[in-house]
């Protein structure tokens, strides 16, 4: 039998050839056969580079600081989601307070939300972490040590010799030296600096788990810095996606003046403006500098693109070029798309002001969690299984469960006291209950009332929780006794 022919449409999609001079219909670093395109960016250089340098600097000092760093005895940076325990500049935060963690991680997200709205793609040119390290550590050395652009590019391309095998094998063992320390660096955020140190020097058979996460966490930003590069923003990251959904006219971005530069043209030596100008060219000259820096391989004379994460190396670039053809700087700068078509100024537009509303919600509603957190978190539970017994001075007695979650950078003595009710609380085992700083204890409590006390077979309690003579708080339980 004859197969019947495809539909229309259907054909259509699948054998319809990709234009390649649209830059939307396929990727800056795909080639035509799908194949990977390598980026050699050329080093930047200029005012918004050198901004963006120190900003680093402060950035990954804090980043390889965090974890080391303490404040009252706390980290200043610490995730350890294993235990549930967050350190945010110094201060304690355990699954009790998961509110307030989740509170701060909406906080986070919304201002990210509102900067782009305003600002565009600050984030990732800025204070991204991966564009950080990349560019301002990796891309570093290997300018270091292979040179510029060119000089990268003709290297690949020479045979393999004693030298090429030095200078690629120096570069890729700095990178994993550095992915090394990046690697534990994270898993101090996550399992805390002192277990860090005791798996690095302790005998690593007892730490085989530990220790097969620094290994693939290594692995990983050696591939990331050394492989991946920019593919991370392209394809993992979902911010670049999302991102059409934030912006609009109003939004300040990365943007180039077709209106001041088009159409294109190369500069002529001894070149007249006002010829130029009738020429019908602008003061675009078509250099292709704005390209070759650019860490992911567009062209930002193309227009706003879900692969530009805003690091201004083009505009440093093309104003270097304007200073040299004798026009104003400016050709690509941070501006709005009305900024550059009517020349109106950035805006603070109705739905800015909305996402501002809700991030000073959400920061007021942090900040009133963040004071009003208790300095102790007790839980007071009947021991499962354990029923009222009768005592031989005629009281009943309930066995309770306690735990006492100490979020202070202090020790703190804990006893417990009937509040409105007449009884005695026993803490079993021990008569001094001491809960260390940053740490949660349990114990087995007592509680004995006198029957005529009962209100029926469920009597509500209400227990207080003292450090000392000061209470530092107040709990609810329940006491059964006989019908």
């Amino acid at each position: 039998m004859t197969p019947e022919p495809p539909d229309t449409d259907d054909a259509k999609s699948t054998t319809r050839s990709v234009n390649w001079e649209d830059f939307r219909e396929h990727l800056a670093t795909a080639d035509k056969d799908g194949n990977r395109r390598w980026l050699y960016p050329r080093k930047p250089s200029g005012k918004w580079y050198r901004w963006r340098t120190w900003m680093s600097w402060v950035l990954i000092a804090v980043m390889f600081v965090g974890p080391f760093v303490r404040i009252q005895g706390n980290p200043l940076l610490m995730f350890n989601i294993v235990e549930r325990k967050f350190s945010i500049l110094g201060q304690m935060f355990w699954p009790e307070d998961t509110i307030i963690f989740a509170v701060a991680m909406l906080v986070f997200f919304a201002g990210i939300m509102i900067f782009t709205t305003a600002f565009g793609r600050l984030w990732c040119g800025w204070t991204c972490p991966q564009t950080i390290v990349m560019e301002m550590v990796f891309r570093k050395i290997e300018y270091a040590i292979e040179g510029d652009a060119p000089a990268q590019k003709a290297l690949d391309a020479a045979p393999w010799t004693g030298g090429k095998i030095a200078r690629k094998g120096l570069k890729h063992a700095i990178f994993f030296g550095l992915s090394f320390i990046i690697g534990n660096t994270l898993l101090a955020y996550i399992i805390g600096s002192e277990k860090l140190f005791q798996l690095v020097t302790d005998d690593p058979q007892k730490h085989l788990v530990g220790l097969t996460f620094m290994v693939l966490f290594t692995l990983v930003f050696y591939g990331i810095f050394a492989r991946f590069r920019e593919q991370a923003c392209t394809f993992i990251c979902p911010y670049g996606r999302f991102q059409s959904a934030l912006l609009d006219e109003n939004t300040m971005v990365v943007a180039y003046d077709h209106k001041r530069g088009e159409t294109r043209a190369p500069w002529k030596r001894d070149q007249r403006l006002e010829l130029r100008k009738a020429e019908g060219h602008g003061d675009c000259v078509n250099c292709h500098q704005c390209v070759a820096v650019c860490p992911t391989g567009i062209d930002i004379r193309n227009g706003i693109q879900m692969e530009c994460v805003n690091c201004t190396a083009c505009i440093d670039a093309c104003d270097t070029i304007m200073d040299k053809v004798g026009r104003p700087r400016g050709l690509i700068r941070y501006a709005s798309l009305n900024g550059i078509e009517h020349g109106q100024p950035l805006r603070f537009t109705a739905r800015m002001k909305l996402y501002a509303g809700v991030l000073t919600g959400l920061i007021t509603l942090f900040l009133v969690l963040v004071f009003t957190r208790a300095d102790v978190e007790t839980m007071f539970l009947r021991a499962p299984g354990a029923m009222f017994q009768t005592m031989a001075n005629g009281r009943i007695s309930n066995l309770y469960t306690v735990k006492v979650v100490n979020k202070t950078v202090h020790d703190l003595p804990i006893r417990f006291q009937l509040e409105g009710t007449e009884g005695t609380v026993t803490i079993m085992g021990s008569p001094d209950f001491v809960v260390p700083k940053d740490q949660l204890r349990q114990a087995s409590v007592l509680v004995e009332l006198d029957p005529a006390k009962l209100d029926g077979r469920t009597t509500s309690l209400k227990i207080g929780v003292y450090s000392g003579d000061r209470q530092i708080e107040t709990v609810k339980t329940s006491f059964v006794g006989p019908r």
